[in-house]
């Protein structure tokens, strides 16, 4: 699997990217692998000032259906429209297609606490 080292990961499978003050966030290669093949992804949180750990959309599998858990806090500022005709890209390109949100961080140091690649491969057992 893979899990670029230029990123850190949560404990509920996301992904964040920092550039500047803005986080991109979506779930990792092995959620995704996880999930299954995804027929859906519902993310109605565009312009809303989540906390870390609320809930921010969900993601919905051919088997299951899985909330999606904001990594930081911040103001959810764009959504991966394409998700709605293609939600497929989350499987085929977790780390790029298929990103979901980008967040305007309201308290950066918060990614402090968030795992590196290495970190995210040992919790997983990889």
């Amino acid at each position: 699997m893979n899990f670029p080292d230029n990123l850190k990961y949560t404990k509920d499978h996301e992904w964040v990217l920092v550039e500047g003050n803005t986080a991109t966030i979506g779930v990792t290669d092995f959620a995704q692998s996880e999930l299954g093949d995804i027929v859906f992804v519902d993310i109605s949180s565009q312009g809303d000032t989540l906390g870390a750990h609320e809930i921010f959309g969900t993601v919905e599998a051919v088997k299951t259906v899985s909330d999606l858990y904001m990594p930081i806090s911040g103001e959810v500022t764009e959504v991966n429209g394409d998700l709605d005709g293609s939600p497929e890209s989350v499987n085929s390109d977790p780390y790029g297609a298929g990103w979901m949100v980008k967040v305007n961080m309201s308290n950066p140091s918060e990614v402090d606490g968030l795992m590196s690649a290495a970190d995210y491969r040992a919790m997983i057992g990889e």
